[in-house]
């Protein structure tokens, strides 16, 4: 008897519309003889009885037995009194029809769109899902509080039942967006009312919603430089020009920003630390870009995805509690400080961009699912969230920590390391003109990930070196793969 695949296939043929005008004898004869060709049914592999096969395709035997007869006459079966059919021994010696040879399908190249190419070329956004030390950007999950969350997610159930399985509002639910209000107001420093929160998937999707709903294609969008991939690459894709602009110990450059000739109608920053280099915007900065924002009528995107994670002194508040024109989206995002599989961001918006931007929303994929929500709206009530951040930044300084001294005792001859005031990330600068490249490709291969530092201009890089991850490792992970680059880079 046919497996069932081989079965479906022969399903497929009789039912599909471009086979209607043949008979039905002709359509199972057809289908029989290419799974033949394509190698499936290989030589001597018997093939159903006609009344077994007519059972199950719910067709007369007359017909099967007509489809055999064909096979049998071309020569792709044989027929055995007593026996029954199978696949001719001469079957080995047809060429097989591999589906990728079929002439028009398999050899055409698909015509995408200019947006398309765009994205495609761009080649997406590296993400380290099963991350291996020293991967930039990873928390730790081996320490999340699981029993907690499972708790919550049980009251969560229970308190709203069936209600909980409908979908969301896409701007979010109203319990976590209050929740979220109350700690980014008293945490963050920002001017923020349940109403203006959007929730959203991931950090990623805010960045595309601001792209398309604020700007149009052409026009400027002034960018740190070096700068966040995923930020550069969803600009690019949405067919803004992005305009980078330099960096130097305090931050973005406000006289190269002033100087811009190109308009620009945002900017995009990483003030608390920015991605790549870690450092914190200063004060004032931050009055200069919303004064500059102000004069040219455009938006200032702040992304403070892994402002949680501070070690030294008290964080700066952010740019949207400073801002008094009112001009600052504010995206934060729970996949950073709790555990990447839980996909929750948000925006903080003007009170006049909420209705669009939730309709936005709309079009790319509706809502975030409620049970995720209600459960870390109670995280954040029950002070959970607070909790665990604390732990994890003593953990993550640490950790920080660690990385560092086994830097300059291993890789001191080969690497300056910049050590940061927080974040999750150790920026590293190349000695000697050592090849970033040869470096990343080699430590790939010992399983260790590092992200090169050039891939991260949009202009001309002004030093190379590479982006090592702590956060998510422990010293004893860490020690073992920096031993492992001190390996690589002696022999390099």
């Amino acid at each position: 008897m046919f497996k069932h695949a081989q079965l479906e296939t022969v399903k497929a043929w009789i039912i599909d519309p471009s086979n209607g005008s043949l008979p039905l004898h002709e359509r199972i004869q057809r289908a029989i003889r290419t799974l033949i060709l394509e190698g499936i049914l290989s030589h001597g592999k018997a093939l159903p009885a006609s009344r077994a096969l007519a059972s199950s395709l719910s067709v007369s035997r007359d017909t099967v037995e007509a489809a055999y007869s064909s096979l049998h006459a071309e020569g792709f079966i044989e027929r055995q009194t007593g026996r029954g059919s199978f696949v001719s021994s001469s079957a080995r010696f047809l060429k097989p029809h591999s589906r990728q040879h079929h002439p028009a399908a398999d050899r055409r190249k698909a015509k995408l769109s200019a947006r398309g190419k765009i994205i495609y070329e761009s080649g997406g956004i590296r993400e380290f899902s099963s991350p291996r030390p020293l991967a930039p950007g990873i928390p730790e999950t081996r320490m999340f509080p699981i029993p907690t969350w499972e708790r919550l997610q049980r009251q969560v159930l229970k308190e709203y039942q069936h209600q909980i399985l409908e979908q969301s509002p896409p701007q979010g639910m109203e319990r976590l967006r209050r929740a979220i209000a109350e700690y980014v107001n008293l945490e963050r420093g920002t001017r923020a009312r349940a109403e203006q929160i959007i929730i959203l998937t991931s950090s990623q999707q805010a960045l595309a919603l601001c792209s398309h709903v604020l700007m149009d294609a052409e026009e400027g969008i002034a960018i740190e430089d070096p700068c966040y991939q995923g930020a550069y690459k969803a600009f690019k894709s949405a067919g803004l020009h992005c305009l980078p602009v330099p960096l130097d110990d305090k931050g973005i450059s406000i006289d190269a920003l002033n100087a811009l000739t190109s308009p620009a109608r945002a900017i995009y920053l990483t003030p608390s630390h920015q991605y790549p280099t870690g450092v914190t915007l200063s004060l004032d900065r931050r009055l200069a870009v919303i004064d500059w924002a102000n004069r040219h009528s455009a938006w200032i995107i702040e992304d403070d995805y892994d402002s949680e994670f501070h070690y030294e002194g008290k964080p700066m508040a952010c740019l949207q509690g400073l801002d008094a024109y009112n001009r600052t989206i504010y995206i934060g995002t729970f996949t950073k400080s709790l555990f990447p599989g839980l996909r929750i961001a948000y925006m903080i918006v003007p009170s006049e961009l909420v209705e669009s931007m939730t309709m936005a929303r709309t079009l790319m994929d509706g809502h975030t699912a409620s049970i995720s929500q209600l459960t870390l709206a109670k995280f954040l009530e029950g002070g959970h969230f607070g909790a665990y951040i604390r732990k994890m930044r003593s953990v993550y300084v640490t950790r920080r920590n660690k990385l560092a001294s086994l830097l300059d005792e291993y890789l001191s001859d080969y690497v300056e390391c910049v050590i940061p005031t927080g974040g999750m990330q150790m920026p590293c600068h190349l000695r000697h003109g050592i090849s970033e490249k040869e470096i990343a490709a080699a430590a790939r291969r010992a399983n260790v990930d590092i992200l090169g530092l050039t891939s991260l201009y949009a202009d001309r890089p002004l030093t190379s070196g590479f982006l090592m991850g702590f956060a998510a490792y422990t010293e004893r992970e860490i020690e073992d793969a920096v031993k492992k680059l001190a390996v690589i880079f002696r022999l390099v």
